[in-house]
């Protein structure tokens, strides 16, 4: 019998290039190799201590249960005096929606504000997922090119000339941002949501890095917009990748339509996930000293990348990420990754995942891991580049 025909939506998504760098690396160590992993956005430090514990004494209940859709009440009270604490914004906990990871909350909010045929905005190079998940719901991606006029940041004379050519729906933009680590300055954030309110088109704040920075910090978009939508996530800060649990921030008329579709889609997020998630905002100092860690990964990388022909590369204002212009070395950084990994044993990201017109000429490293893998990596590729 012929195989059944899969869906012409899921043959149009991209694979998530990062992943497929994983995979390999896996594979290599499954069978005795080494890898110093430099691919994904992973932290290396596990969650706080306080997360662990409370999530410790929740199974000694033997009830892990479903909880309401929109999230637990303590936690998104918990994360509206977050955006006290940290920015001095008053949160109703009511337009907190707590989601299955910001990647959840992408899904939730693209559902909820766009049709399909509607056209949104993201940079370039940005964050693939974004341009995946928006093509799978059927949307137009509007890919706007950023370079170091704008410090490789969205501004709003390039929203508004993408909105004159055809109509945009909406503009998502992340600070600190993924791949390029650059952060957006108060001027340029409040430039964004401007525009956008002026244009009567929605604006996404992705705020998933907040809290790792390095001299200076991001502010929220809710400062300058308190109707945009605002996804974060407890994954980069707080070092839970794996538990699956974010947040959103959306104005009071989404929060009905978002809560219908978490029910059918999700039903809710995991309970211990949201437990932890709770302590976890009791964890801080021990995540400011990860964040420490991660400000020596990344001088260590900065300083010795030059050596290795690697020196050109964005702000690293935030974030864990180097965006590092290879063509110097290489016309295909696909390739320049594949046999890094399989002949240094060190795994990068080549740029097509974040570019897909100029990512030939870049690679991302993170420096979410160890100090002590920042030095093997270092070591490893000048054995290698010699």
């Amino acid at each position: 019998m012929p195989a059944l025909p899969v869906s012409r939506r899921s043959q149009g998504v991209s694979s998530f290039i990062v992943m497929d760098v994983m995979s390999e690396a896996a594979r290599i160590e499954r069978t005795g190799g080494s890898v110093i992993h430099l691919e994904v956005g992973q932290p290396g430090h596990p969650a706080p201590r306080t997360a662990r514990d409370a999530v410790a004494r929740a199974l000694e209940t033997g009830k892990v249960g479903y909880t309401e859709a929109l999230g637990i009440w303590p936690l998104r009270k918990r994360i509206a005096q977050h955006y006290r604490d940290w920015y001095g914004v008053s949160v109703d906990p009511a337009r907190v929606i707590v989601t299955t990871g910001s990647s959840g909350g992408f899904t939730l909010a693209f559902l909820s504000m766009f049709d399909a045929g509607q056209r949104v905005a993201i940079s370039s190079p940005g964050y693939p997922a974004y341009r995946n998940i928006l093509g799978a719901l059927g949307l137009d991606v509007v890919e706007i090119a950023t370079g170091p006029e704008t410090r490789h940041a969205l501004s709003g004379a390039a929203i508004e000339a993408a909105h004159r050519s055809a109509p945009l729906s909406g503009v998502l933009a992340m600070s600190p941002a993924n791949p390029t680590g650059v952060v957006m300055s108060t001027e340029a954030l409040r430039d964004v949501a401007a525009t956008c309110r002026r244009l009567g088109i929605w604006f996404i704040s992705d705020e998933i890095y907040h809290g790792l920075t390095y001299g200076q910090s991001a502010g929220t978009a809710l400062v300058h917009d308190p109707d945009c939508v605002i996804i974060n996530s407890f994954s980069k800060y707080f070092c839970m990748t794996g538990w699956r649990v974010g947040w959103m921030i959306v104005p009071e008329h989404l929060v009905r339509p978002i809560e219908r579709l978490q029910q059918n889609m999700a039903i809710s997020v995991p309970y211990l996930s949201q437990i932890g998630a709770l302590a976890a905002f009791d964890g801080q100092d021990e995540m400011e000293q990860v964040r420490q860690l991660y400000a020596r990964n990344r001088e260590i990388l900065m300083n010795a990348l030059p050596r290795l022909g690697l020196g050109r590369f964005m702000p690293v204002d935030g974030a864990f990420y180097i965006y590092s212009d290879v063509s110097d070395l290489t016309n295909d950084s696909m390739d320049f990754c594949q046999r890094a990994l399989s002949e240094a044993g060190v795994a990068m990201t080549p740029g097509l995942d974040f570019d897909t017109v100029n990512g030939q000429r870049f690679v991302r490293l993170s420096f979410a891991g160890t100090e002590a893998d920042m030095h093997e990596a270092v070591k490893r590729l000048g054995a290698w580049r010699r």
